[in-house]
């Protein structure tokens, strides 16, 4: 699309929105004919509006072989913006995936919560996720109130959404993979031991579907 093209675009469709479309794309072309379970964020609880809420929303698809995947909307410019257009990544050049055991999308919620948690970080602090980067937790489960052995995250390109060139730059898809107590603590030590982890976990889930109920630790 070039820029005379975007800008008529813009001018026209007042619910233009091609960084979304960009996502909605890329997760079509992974789950044809599906339509995801969306959970939207409150508008009035919006950054742009003063609030704490750095994302405009989640989606979930469930995959026949009995697990969900999760994305997020907002760390990439999803809505026209003549000052958008031609940047070499959108805005932080990614959104965030994980996969996650199960088939009700309302069992995603903890993974949101969590994943709102980190786009006010990133926001806030300007620092943002890369491949194979530890995100700590505080020892306690992700899942809130829960007996999980899973405590942590740790960060890979996502195993089947593949990124895109778009009208507002590089979109990538960095998905997060929950962990034990004792892979962070490995980690910790040893900085390489992340890519050492993600071969280990690859090879009994070569997907890196996080599971709530693991119990294994691979270091």
């Amino acid at each position: 699309m070039t820029k005379e093209e975007y800008l008529q675009k813009l001018k026209e469709d007042s619910e233009f929105a091609p960084g979304w479309d960009a996502i909605d794309e890329e997760f079509a072309r992974l789950y044809p004919g599906q339509e995801p379970y969306h959970f939207a964020t409150d508008i009035q609880k919006r950054a742009m509006f003063g609030g704490n809420q750095y994302l405009d929303g989640y989606s979930v698809y469930v995959n026949k072989d009995g697990y969900m995947h999760l994305v997020t909307y907002g760390m990439t410019e999803l809505y026209g913006d003549e000052e958008a257009y031609g940047e070499e990544y959108s805005r932080w050049g990614y959104e965030m995936t994980m996969k996650i055991k199960g088939e009700n999308p309302e069992d995603c919620i903890w993974a949101i919560n969590v994943f709102s948690n980190l786009a006010r970080y990133t926001y806030e602090s300007k620092r943002f996720y890369v491949a194979e980067n530890c995100v700590p937790g505080n020892g306690k489960p992700l899942k809130l109130e829960s007996d999980s052995l899973i405590t942590a995250l740790i960060t890979v390109d996502d195993t089947t959404a593949k990124g895109k060139d778009t009208v507002h730059g590089r979109v990538d898809f960095v998905q997060f993979v929950g962990i034990t107590e004792s892979e962070l603590t490995a980690i910790r030590e040893d900085i390489s031991n992340i890519g050492k982890l993600i071969e280990m976990m690859k090879k009994d889930n070569p997907l890196l579907i996080t599971d709530l109920d693991r119990k294994k630790s691979y270091l």
